[in-house]
């Protein structure tokens, strides 16, 4: 039960991001907003996206943990480590909302919105967009690193690892997908809390993408410099 809810929350965490949450909210505050299955395909592409990065992760750790425990501890795998990690939590402190707007720059998912706004009129339009924002996002999901680390080491077998997995991406899309059916329903009513949900969120998504490759960064280097101390 605690493996389950600890996946819960990181998964809600992830439904935040600016391909889950942040691109499908801009899909139905515009002017010519996509019919809802144009929407559906968008987010069941990044969903699919996720599930396969994931599945991919926990055959990696699950058949190569043993094997390449040793190498794992090598110099030559370390320092490159070490070198992402630096360059990762370099790179975080680009991604500072208040201090762009401060320095009359827009935000970088002023140009993320440009592209989604662009992308509308066609369902591979839309699948491109989406492939697109989950492989931008590949180095900051932190909490999906998280939830891939948690199953790997809980001891299930592969299958139950999948399945749990596979609700992970389902929760993910959730908030999403019950806006979408908001939308759909009650059409302009909804519109106020969109706006308010788009201007929170557009608002801090460059300061949460910055922490989360702050984050991914100091994991990195800290593991690579224990292993550099130690061997």
């Amino acid at each position: 039960m605690t493996l389950i809810l600890a996946l819960i929350g990181l998964a809600l965490v992830d439904s935040t991001s600016i391909g889950t949450l942040i691109v499908p909210v801009w899909l139905l505050l515009a002017p010519q907003r996509p019919p809802a299955r144009r929407m559906l395909v968008y987010l069941a592409a990044i969903t699919a996206f996720y599930f396969l990065v994931g599945v991919l992760g926990l055959f990696v750790v699950d058949s190569g943990l043993e094997r390449f425990r040793d190498a794992a501890r090598s110099p030559w795998l370390l320092v490159p480590q070490l070198a992402l990690g630096v360059a990762l939590f370099a790179v975080s402190w680009r991604f500072d909302s208040t201090k762009r707007r401060a320095r009359g720059e827009l935000d970088r998912t002023a140009a993320w919105r440009t592209r989604v706004l662009a992308s509308q009129s066609s369902v591979a339009g839309l699948a491109v967009l989406a492939l697109s924002a989950g492989t931008l996002e590949v180095f900051s999901m932190v909490p999906y690193l998280a939830a891939i680390g948690l199953l790997a080491t809980s001891h299930l077998s592969i299958v139950s690892s999948v399945i749990l997995l596979a609700g992970y991406c389902v929760v993910m899309a959730g908030p999403a997908l019950v806006l979408i059916a908001a939308r759909t329903m009650w059409h302009s009513r909804i519109e106020p809390l969109l706006v308010r949900i788009d201007n929170f969120l557009s608002r801090h998504a460059d300061s949460a993408t910055g922490w989360a490759l702050a984050i991914a960064g100091i994991v990195l280097a800290r593991g690579a410099i224990g292993g550099l101390v130690g061997s």
